[in-house]
């Protein structure tokens, strides 16, 4: 469920919760909650996997109690259980606390690894465990989690490590921090390899795992409330001698300041966990989706063809350059294939431009949200651009087309007021860009499709923006997405305002609605520069060609998606259907294509102009 940002945490949400196994009930019959401070009954906060059940406040979990909460019944196989860490630097009395902390925590060191299935999907995991010693990374942490991350690279399997830390061990001095060099190398590897990496921070993850395996993840998620930070707070205030802010380092704090993806409630965890390693699996060439949509593909009307009669009360599409209204070729097209329409057949009349820029703006036009909601099911958005903040002008995740895992990114809008300073009125910060990136390039590592939704006046150019690089950041997604060896689909579903715009719209294939337009600035913008006039906004409007239909001519474009009626939330649906027809022949083109020849095919699409 989409949650807005900045106002209050993000939780990663599921529609649906399976049963899983109760966590064993700690000895005693009572315990205080941290964060209420109420006196709870243990069995009842054992089976409300250890949550506060008067005020949500979340416990500490024991590594086992973890496994039971998260992995298939009887399907554990703990590794390198026998490994006991030694005294690397002879630190006086540091064996007698080892054994102490053994003898009183049953476990051997702060970190329990092994293999086992979430609903029946074979995962690698290492579990930290804050009652030994904090949690602290010494020597064997950091060996069993290498060995662990090791088979995970060698049997090819996702890895998901719970983090838990006060830090590197003091007590094992530079042995303690070659750990995270050492657990960070290891994932460099399992990442080469193609592999998933979910991090799930728990509390408290800070210094050397905060600086190393904990913030590496294809994924980081947070449990609510968790502090997480390199620095502890006791120690930022000891240094700067100020009092921090409420909610500092808490992983609400990180999720608004771009640093994770989101958080994920406890009874949550399991089913998302599952639903992720379900959407990393390879596609094989799209096989599957060949077995399972042939038929419904080879019987439905496409969009872009005329066979026979149209139930949807739309003229047919015709590709790069149009015919006429006699048929005949123009600019030299061929024959009616994939692409543009002469929008008066389908509205009898004149549409002026200024009148399909007045549309493309109308406040109740559907936006990228709408879009994504409608044509993908399970969507899970993905926050942050993992070093400054997570931009609400743009909103990017994973999603599920039929059984195809594509990676859905768009520009948003708001509806009134409120919504749109929290979308920054759809125009990106660079972070926003860094942030679909982010998501593009780990589309990239999996295999998965990419489909952008094009929608803002163009990027942000306020004070801060162009501090924090505005335009290396446009320069970095073009130069990028012409090399993605994935298909990319742009859709520009609004407007398309300039190089903020273009930094989501390199595309192998680049598709607009009926009403969009797609400029190089704003008619006004071009009126006022040109003719020192912004009043002829209008004239500007139709010299520019910013249409779909002019744009098809220019070979801009490769399709025009009709619009019977402006797109809105209420008559979506209708205009999605052909749409989402035409999106599966896309994927069922493309994912049968070799790496090379899918990033050939964009860079000479481009090349033409």
């Amino acid at each position: 469920m989409l949650k807005e940002m900045f106002k209050k945490p993000v939780y990663i949400t599921l529609n649906k919760t399976k049963d899983s196994a109760e966590p064993q009930v700690p000895e005693g019959l009572w315990i205080k909650c941290p964060k209420c401070k109420e006196m709870l009954y243990k069995e009842d906060v054992a089976s409300n996997r250890y949550v506060c059940y008067k005020c949500g406040g979340y416990f500490r979990v024991k590594a086992k109690n973890r496994i039971r909460m998260v992995v298939d019944r009887h399907t554990f196989e703990e590794w390198d259980a026998d490994l006991y860490g030694g005294n690397p630097l002879e630190f006086k009395g540091y064996e007698d606390k080892l054994q102490q902390t053994r003898e009183k925590t049953k476990l051997n060191e702060a970190v329990i690894t092994g293999q086992g299935k979430i609903y029946g999907e074979d995962t690698v995991l290492g579990i930290c465990d804050s009652r030994f010693m904090m949690g602290s990374m010494g020597h064997m942490v950091g060996e069993k989690l290498t060995r662990a991350i090791e088979r995970a690279t060698a049997r090819r399997l996702p890895l998901i490590i719970f983090t838990c830390s006060g830090g590197a061990r003091m007590q094992e001095g530079m042995i303690s921090l070659m750990q995270m060099a050492k657990t960070a190398a290891a994932l460099k590897r399992h990442s080469d390899a193609g592999l998933l990496y979910i991090s799930v921070l728990t509390d408290p993850t800070t210094g050397g795992v905060t600086a190393s395996f904990a913030m590496l993840g294809d994924i980081i998620l947070g449990e609510p409330g968790a502090l997480v930070g390199f620095a502890g707070p006791r120690v930022i205030e000891q240094t700067i001698g100020q009092k921090l802010p409420e909610g500092f380092q808490r992983s609400e704090f990180l999720v608004e300041h771009g640093i994770i993806d989101g958080i994920v409630e406890r009874k949550d965890l399991k089913d998302t966990l599952h639903k992720l390693i379900q959407m990393h699996k390879p596609i094989q060439k799209c096989n599957s989706f060949r077995e399972n949509k042939s038929a419904h593909l080879h019987n439905a009307v496409p969009m872009n063809q005329d066979n026979g009669p149209d139930t949807r009360n739309t003229e047919p599409i015709y590709a790069g350059n149009v015919s006429d209204r006699s048929g005949n070729p123009v600019n030299g097209a061929d024959h009616p294939i994939d692409g543009a329409f002469n929008p008066s057949e389908i509205h009898p009349g004149k549409v002026t431009a200024w009148e399909r820029v007045q549309t493309a703006r109308m406040p109740d036009r559907a936006t990228a949200v709408d879009y994504i909601q409608t044509l993908f099911e399970d969507f899970m958005e993905l926050h942050g651009d993992r070093s400054f903040r997570d931009d609400g002008a743009v909103v990017g995740g994973l999603a599920w087309l039929d059984e195809i895992p594509v990676t859905v990114i768009g520009q948003q809008k708001g509806r009134n007021t409120k919504e749109n300073v929290l979308r920054n009125f759809g125009m990106p910060n660079p972070e926003g860009y860094r942030k679909a990136l982010r998501l593009m390039k780990q589309a990239e590592k999996f295999g998965r499709p990419v489909i952008t939704f094009v929608d803002t006046p163009g990027a942000f150019c306020g004070l801060d923006a162009e501090e924090r690089g505005q335009g290396e950041a446009i320069a970095r997604n073009l130069m990028e997405m012409s090399a993605l060896q994935v298909p990319v689909l742009c859709i520009v579903i609004g407007e398309g305002g300039s190089g903020g715009a273009l930094a989501l719209g390199v595309g192998n294939e680049v598709w607009m609605m009926e009403n969009a337009i797609y400029s190089v600035l704003s008619p006004e913008g071009f009126a006022s520069i040109l003719w020192k006039d912004s009043k002829r906004c209008d004239e500007a409007a139709e010299v520019m060609k910013i249409t779909a239909s002019d744009l098809s001519e220019l070979k801009v474009i490769d399709k025009i998606i009709p619009e019977p009626e402006p797109a809105k939330p209420h008559n979506l649906e209708e205009i999605c259907s052909p749409m989402k027809t035409e999106i599966q022949r896309f994927l069922q083109s493309y994912l049968s294509k070799d790496k090379e020849e899918i990033t050939r095919q964009r860079y000479e699409r481009f090349l033409k102009y």
